[in-house]
């Protein structure tokens, strides 16, 4: 966290923390009233022009001609895959479910930040991705037992690759393009994708543009799309990706619990002692030890 602060640093975590951990559960309620691949298109494609518009007096800092193909590649694994399986995804699953699983990420990220970026990796780190990949598996415990689809853990698990491979990317090129406008142009590429795809496959005329569709999508649009990913990025290119990216095991415990509250699905003794095991495992990922040596 060189660049950054201590207090920004934990201020930009709240921040994407509460953003992300209440756009699952706002996002399902979005999907109530329209086709999950043009709802995600409608999302990323009106966050990504909202957020243009405020960059446009720095237009020359696209250099699109550059760094269109980093542009592609980041759109693919970080809107495509994560925000088009996420949204077909959470009607197979409980949101808390889903985002959990998906959440396996900041376990991914910390091992390909390690062959990748070549971040440290001390037995500490190991033993705090283990104890995370444990909290997952006391988390979605009872959804195993329970109307638990297939294809939405199988979707949930890409997601998840999908996300933690675009983290990796995006830190390993951040020195060579613009952070804002690659938030931007990410979310536009992907939305035109999803566009297409969905005018093929979905009918648009299902969705229902009333008050409750359209604020869940702003509020996607602008919270979830833009700001937090903003914020994301810029935390990442400060520090080191495994730390910041194991934040983000927070995010369940607040999806679930507001499944819990909104939307009537359950809180069990399972779901807590894996959320006490992936605090657990935050601590560890990110505590500092002396004289350790890396992997």
């Amino acid at each position: 966290m060189e660049n950054i602060s201590r207090l920004k640093v934990i201020s930009g975590v709240a921040i994407v923390v509460l953003i992300w951990g209440t756009v699952w559960p706002i996002y399902k309620i979005a999907l109530n009233y329209a086709p999950p691949i043009l709802f995600a298109g409608l999302r990323s494609i009106l966050g990504g022009l909202l957020f243009s518009a405020f960059l446009l007096p720095k237009w020359r800092e696209i250099r699109f001609k550059e760094v269109w193909h980093i542009f592609i590649i980041s759109a693919i694994f970080n809107v495509i895959i994560f925000y088009g399986l996420q949204s077909i995804g959470l009607q197979y699953l409980p949101a808390g479910l889903f985002s959990v699983i998906v959440y396996l990420q900041p376990v991914l990220v910390v091992l390909l930040a390690w062959l990748w970026l070549k971040e440290s990796l001390t037995t500490m780190k190991i033993l705090g991705i283990v104890i995370g990949f444990l909290g997952v598996i006391f988390v979605s415990f009872d959804g195993f037992t329970g109307k638990v689809s297939t294809i939405g853990i199988l979707l949930a698990l890409i997601t998840g690759i999908g996300w933690a491979i675009g983290t990796v990317y995006v830190k390993k090129k951040s020195s060579l393009v613009h952070g804002l406008w690659l938030v931007a142009m990410q979310n536009i590429i992907g939305g035109i994708v999803f566009i297409i795809i969905g005018m093929g496959i979905e009918d648009p005329t299902s969705i229902e543009w009333n008050l409750p569709f359209i604020a869940t999508l702003l509020y996607g649009a602008i919270f979830g799309v833009t700001l937090a990913f903003v914020i994301y990025f810029k935390l990442m290119s400060a520090g080191e990706a495994s730390k910041i990216s194991s934040f983000t095991f927070l995010v369940p415990l607040i999806s679930v619990l507001i499944g819990t509250l909104f939307l009537d699905e359950p809180f069990t003794y399972s779901l807590l002692i894996g959320m006490i095991l992936i605090l657990g495992s935050i601590y560890m990922i990110n505590r500092k030890t002396h004289g350790e040596k890396n992997l």
